[in-house]
């Protein structure tokens, strides 16, 4: 009677446990605890497991609706590699070698041949028509230098601007973006730290051009202007200047060689 009972409960545990292996093993996919004793580090091992299998954030660009080719971001990148604006993120030399070799070449083949346009004495004239050129030169670096100065103010804003005006296909259809807090803290980031410094190194730059521009147009104004009066009065003349209305008398008795061989009239 015993035994019976017994095989009956045995017989019981085996269904019972051949129904619940498979739904265990749906229900979870974890590798078996390696240490059945210690069932806290195996639920701590599962919950690492699950933590780690999870999709890593996505870039802040991801869900950015801008194109490509109207991200700040990219479009500082193809600034700072462009022409000229490549010359003011450099280093100083070369910053100011390019600005130098513009002037100079400027000067010599475009300022120079129109300043000594028209000249007659080279020699005489030979200051006013390097002073002239040397102001055609000044004149292009400057045209050059405010042309960066408005490429690098353009992206310095779009970086620095907590939203971005862009457009999808063209002009008719502008649409703005708000920045997300990692963009904008990048985008002002490269702002304050590269754009920002090439801006001040720009200013001064204009501010110099412009300080040589009035130097230049104020030396040029010197040259040009009269050096005397072509005016005698009458007490300079020795009393010879007669005021009023010109005569044949009046221009016989101070100049008679002009009247020689002329009759008078009666």
């Amino acid at each position: 009677m015993g035994m019976a009972t017994a095989a009956a409960a045995a017989a019981a545990i085996g269904v019972a446990a051949t129904t619940l292996r498979p739904s265990l093993s749906f229900v979870s996919s974890k590798p078996q605890n390696p240490n059945p004793r210690n069932p806290k580090r195996s639920s701590s091992l599962v919950r690492f497991s699950s933590s780690s299998s999870s999709s890593s954030p996505s870039l802040p660009e991801t869900d950015c609706p801008v194109p490509l080719e109207q991200q700040p971001l990219n479009e500082y990148q193809a600034l700072a590699s462009s022409f000229p604006f490549s010359w003011a993120a450099a280093d100083l030399r070369h910053y100011s070698s390019r600005l130098l070799f513009t002037g100079a070449s400027f000067a010599l083949f475009v300022g120079l041949p129109i300043a000594a346009f028209g000249v007659v004495d080279l020699d005489k004239e030979a200051l006013k028509c390097g002073l002239g050129a040397l102001s055609a030169g000044l004149l292009a670096v400057t045209f050059a230098v405010l042309r960066i100065y408005l490429g690098w103010a353009y992206v310095g804003n779009r970086l620095l601007s907590a939203t971005v005006e862009y457009e999808e296909t063209g002009w008719y259809d502008g649409q703005i973006w708000v920045k997300t807090p990692e963009v904008l803290a990048r985008d002002r980031l490269l702002g304050s730290f590269t754009v920002k410094p090439v801006l001040s190194r720009v200013k001064l730059t204009l501010v110099g051009l412009a300080v040589l521009l009035v130097v230049c147009a104020s030396l040029f104004f010197i040259l040009e202007s009269p050096k005397g009066s072509s005016y005698i009065s009458s007490k300079e003349a020795g009393g010879r200047a007669i005021p009023g209305v010109y005569n044949d008398n009046s221009a016989r008795s101070f100049e008679p060689d002009a009247f020689c061989g002329e009759p008078e009239l009666p």
